[in-house]
């Protein structure tokens, strides 16, 4: 259990979580299949193991996983487009007439609603952690809309969810750009060898760089002209490496081996003992992580009314 992407959210200082009640509500939204006239569902599934007697939230060291399936049903818009051409065509040749939009949209509708049994069906999971010593929920999607899709569903079952994105008090593109024109980070960052710069101008150039020395004439010329870093990949001492962009969004995170090792060693012969071993080695490196990074981009921005 190691994430690959981390958006981070902090919750109202006020706001308790509590182990059981939290059970309780993911309960009251399981996971389903998509009847035969639904685009799509979405609920909770155990992220651990499966079954019914599965529990739907896992628990280790104060830290909480759970997890969301969507289930939908994909209909190419190309087909329904060729369909709607067709049956169009058909009552304009035999009725004489146009078919005008309000007639268009109705046709639409019925023609989805007879495809849609024989859709195929696709599903994804989304994976979140609590940290309520923290105060932080931690998801892993690459999207913040996959992310808000969690986040609405569980303020749905338990009533209220006071959360709001992680900000800090510097712009990050100034931070990751001083990071690279110096070619070096702090609090145990490390630039590594990508990053994308974006003129500052609306309509400016952008360009991206993978497996390139930062710190070379080339690279620095651009600083220099005027582009800032926008996206950029970083290590943390020996543990993590990322690409984190202006938005805070972490993407292609990796944990190296010497973590991975850890927590297979401490998971022992069984599945689950390695899976709660990974998922409880990632949140104490995480809480150990995210105050070290947001500290290098100023530190973090504590809204006024919070």
């Amino acid at each position: 259990m190691w994430f690959r992407n981390l958006l981070v959210y902090r919750l109202n200082a006020d706001f308790r979580f509590d182990a059981e009640a939290l059970e309780t509500a993911l309960a009251s939204k399981p996971a389903r299949s998509c009847a035969s006239q639904e685009l799509s569902t979405y609920g909770f599934i155990a992220p651990f193991g499966k079954g019914a007697d599965a529990p739907l939230m896992h628990t280790s060291q104060g830290f909480y996983l759970l997890a969301a399936r969507k289930e939908e049903r994909i209909l190419p818009g190309s087909v329904v487009r060729d369909a709607l051409k067709e049956k169009v065509d058909q009552i304009e040749a035999e009725q004489m007439r146009k078919v005008y939009k309000k007639e268009r949209d109705q046709l639409k509708d019925e023609i989805i609603l007879d495809f849609l049994p024989r859709a195929f069906i696709r599903k994804s999971a989304t994976f979140a952690a609590i940290a309520p010593e923290q105060g932080l929920i931690l998801v892993d999607a690459s999207s913040s809309k996959r992310a808000e899709d969690l986040l609405s569903t569980l303020r749905e079952v338990l009533g209220s969810l006071p959360v709001r994105p992680l900000n800090v008090k510097l712009a990050p593109t100034a931070t990751f750009t001083e990071w690279v024109k110096s070619n070096a980070a702090s609090h145990g960052l490390h630039v590594l060898d990508e990053c994308e710069l974006r003129d500052t101008q609306e309509d400016g150039g952008i360009i991206r760089c993978k497996r390139q020395d930062l710190a070379s004439e080339e690279i620095q010329h651009h600083l220099t002209a005027g582009k800032l870093v926008t996206k950029l990949s970083l290590a943390w001492e020996d543990k993590l490496s990322l690409v984190l962009d202006d938005k805070l969004a972490i993407k292609r995170l990796r944990f190296e081996d010497l973590l991975q090792d850890q927590a297979e060693q401490d998971g022992g012969d069984d599945a689950l003992g390695q899976l709660d071993a990974s998922f409880t080695l990632m949140m104490l490196t995480f809480i150990e992580f995210l105050p070290q990074l947001f500290e290098a981009l100023g530190g973090e921005e504590i809204p006024q009314a919070i």
